[in-house]
């Protein structure tokens, strides 16, 4: 911890924050005015990168540039979160960088932690809790979905009982720039899952990520069904590209959900043949039947207090989440695709 006693006398280094911004008009506002009130006792910039949107995002972060000199644009025509982060990053005047999504805000002493995280462990990457958070009853169970072990397989960064200790990956991150662009920073051909292959290529460098529970960012899940479909289908193609650059990665953790589409899909198939053919093809009934019981009973015994709304969604969103990001994994992205 750093000491308070000290804050008066040192030196604290300068901060760029980068936000990559596109489509935020419901969050935008609240996510820069979290960053600005952290009281951070050295120099603070923030670094919006702004992509191409259908709401009123642009006019948002132009208004919140115009009133707060410490608050800049940068332009990002291609729109894409790689390419915003290294805009924002190419911009930067410090040799801090803490990544901030135009969804998310940062809870207080958020930045004054990782600023002493990445000077006492010598750590490229500092980071720490995505802290789900919604508002109504169906992004409340995205919410505890996205905090539990059946949801995402249990990763430290989405669990409040996880413990400060060296990581594979964390949410967002800290960064020090003089190691980002020794490594080449974000890599602009992986649309999504570039945070966690930038990580994977900063630990071949011999650099040190470094999770700590006291880092904590409430993050604002999709609010509708759709929104969520999409955005599992779309991360479950892109780490499918990630496995395949890098096949050291593959996991049981990012397996299991295509190993469960496969099966659910197989079982069925199987089980509609037996109808017409012989009687033991029926039994693929049991796959789908099987993965049914678990979602089922494994909602129901969560335990935690929830309200029953949240609860009887609970079974639906971890469903979609689970057959939509397989489906992309297995999927995956065409192989002569400009990316």
């Amino acid at each position: 911890m750093v000491d308070p006693e000290d804050d008066a006398t040192r030196r604290w280094p300068g901060v760029s924050v980068v936000m990559p911004v596109r489509n935020e008009e419901r969050h935008l506002a609240a996510a820069v005015e979290q960053v600005l009130a952290q009281g951070y006792p050295g120099e603070l910039e923030v670094l919006m990168a702004v992509g191409p949107s259908t709401d009123r995002t642009e006019e948002i972060a132009t208004g919140l540039a115009a009133a707060d000199a410490r608050v800049v644009l940068v332009p990002n025509p291609a729109g894409r979160t790689p390419h915003a982060l290294n805009a924002a990053i190419a911009r930067s005047r410090f040799d801090i960088i803490v990544r901030v999504d135009g969804h998310g805000e940062l809870t207080p002493g958020y930045i004054t932690t990782a600023v002493e995280l990445l000077e006492r462990t010598g750590a490229a990457n500092v980071g720490g809790i995505m802290d789900a958070q919604g508002t109504t009853a169906f992004e409340q169970a995205v919410a505890v979905a996205y905090t539990s072990r059946l949801g995402l397989g249990g990763a430290t960064f989405h669990l409040t009982t996880s413990r400060e200790q060296e990581a594979e990956t964390v949410f967002l991150g800290s960064f020090r720039k003089s190691v980002l662009l020794e490594v080449g920073g974000y890599d602009e051909t992986l649309h999504r899952a570039q945070d966690w292959e930038l990580n994977h290529r900063l630990r071949q460098a011999g650099h040190t990520i470094w999770f700590s529970p006291r880092m904590r960012v409430t993050y604002r899940p999709r609010s509708t069904l759709r929104a969520l479909a999409r955005q599992f289908y779309e991360t479950g193609r892109w780490r499918r590209e990630v496995v395949r650059r890098h096949p050291e990665t593959a996991s049981l953790r990012y397996l299991a959900p295509p190993l469960a589409v496969t099966g659910v899909v197989g079982g069925t198939l199987v089980a509609g043949l037996g109808v017409l053919g012989p009687r033991w093809l029926r039994l693929g009934v049991l796959a789908p039947l099987g993965y049914l019981a678990v979602v089922l009973l494994g909602s129901a015994g969560l335990r935690r207090e929830l309200p029953l709304p949240v609860r009887l969604r609970l079974p639906l969103v971890l469903a979609v989440m689970h057959m939509t990001w397989g489906a992309g994994f297995v999927v995956g992205l065409p192989r002569d695709r400009d990316r």
